[in-house]
């Protein structure tokens, strides 16, 4: 029989589609690259040597991974390079370069490697290492200095000294906290990605533009946030403002808690995804102890994110629901 003409068996689909791995992570990067130039003209060269060094570690615990558990080499999807960027994007400028690597181990080892790799990890990565660096070394994650004064006294970030209850105008003109121009451009204490908010927003248009991302996280996530602030401060226009462009919100809510793989894949899931994140965020802000709380939010909803798709999950074509499979036997009957 002569093998070219037997046809070729597969499980459907069979219409292949151009998107990729690797050109969706690509996208990514090329959104984050705006908040690394603009955490660079803030904080200056330190800043590259811990996006460098956070980037170089996760893609060198990428490949010696794969290649010590005998998989497939994966650094070419580029998701290990997102990784250490959103890593850095979330530590402070002043942090040992030594801990950027710890964290590089955290996140790719033991998150996503030990997990089966990409698209198996039960929770984000970044965010994970991040926390896992927050609680093993407190001060020096939150060491936050003045742009570009890294011999300077640490600073406070704005959520430190944001209160609700306080004058925010007097605050602003005795320079504990800056206006709400240097909270968009940047010209601020925190981490590295996090303070250039129209940085940021650039980022999230082009993963909109390329429909990399849905908007119904981003959305749900960053409206529950301004309805819930409005609510707690008496409808305090500038607080919910300072809330929404401090710490990482933006960052969390549009590169962080859209992952893939720890975030609903249904419209319905989104929603509920997103409003868990902002009510979450909101509750650790304002009665916790911690003044930020975007990491640990996103965290727990990823935790959740299999029931939340279990929950939401679209019914088949034909459904019943049993109460009224029950009576309509009993009608039939």
């Amino acid at each position: 029989m002569d093998e070219q003409k037997l046809f070729t068996v597969s499980a459907s689909p069979h219409t292949k589609s151009p998107v990729t791995v690797r050109g969706i992570m690509l996208d990514v990067i090329i959104a984050l690259i705006p908040a690394g130039f603009a955490g660079t003209a803030v904080f200056g060269l330190r800043a590259l040597a811990v996006i460098a060094v956070c980037v170089v570690s996760c893609v060198a615990f990428e490949a010696l991974s794969v290649k010590i558990m005998k998989k497939p080499m994966s650094i070419g999807d580029l998701s290990a390079v997102i990784t250490g960027l959103l890593l850095a994007y979330n530590l402070p400028v002043t942090i040992p370069l030594w801990m950027c690597v710890v964290g590089s181990f955290v996140a790719i080892v033991i998150v996503k490697q030990l997990f089966g790799g990409i698209g198996q990890n039960f929770a984000n990565p970044a965010i994970t290492a991040r926390i896992v660096l927050l609680v093993s070394f407190a001060s020096a994650m939150t060491n936050f200095t003045a742009p570009k004064a890294l011999d300077a006294v640490t600073t406070a970030t704005p959520l430190a000294v944001l209160d609700r209850t306080a004058d925010i105008s007097a605050q602003v003109a005795e320079g504990s906290l800056p206006g709400l121009l240097q909270m968009v451009i940047g010209v601020r204490g925190g981490c590295i990605g996090e303070t250039c908010a129209a940085a940021l927003l650039i980022g999230c248009c082009w993963l909109l533009i390329r429909r990399v991302i849905s908007p119904i996280i981003p959305l749900s996530y960053l409206g529950t946030v301004a309805v819930l602030m409005l609510a707690f401060s008496r409808f305090n226009l500038t607080f919910t403002a300072y809330e929404l462009l401090s710490g990482g919100l933006l960052l969390g809510a549009i590169f962080m808690a859209t992952d893939y793989t720890t975030s609903p894949i249904n419209k319905k899931g989104k929603l509920v995804f997103g409003i868990g994140c902002g009510l979450l965020t909101v509750v650790i802000r304002l009665f916790c102890s911690l003044p930020e709380g975007v990491s640990y939010s996103i965290l727990l909803m990823n935790v959740a994110c299999p029931l939340i798709e279990k929950v939401t999950a679209p019914k088949y074509f034909g459904f019943v629901k049993k109460k009224k499979e029950k009576k309509a036997k009993e009608g039939a009957a």
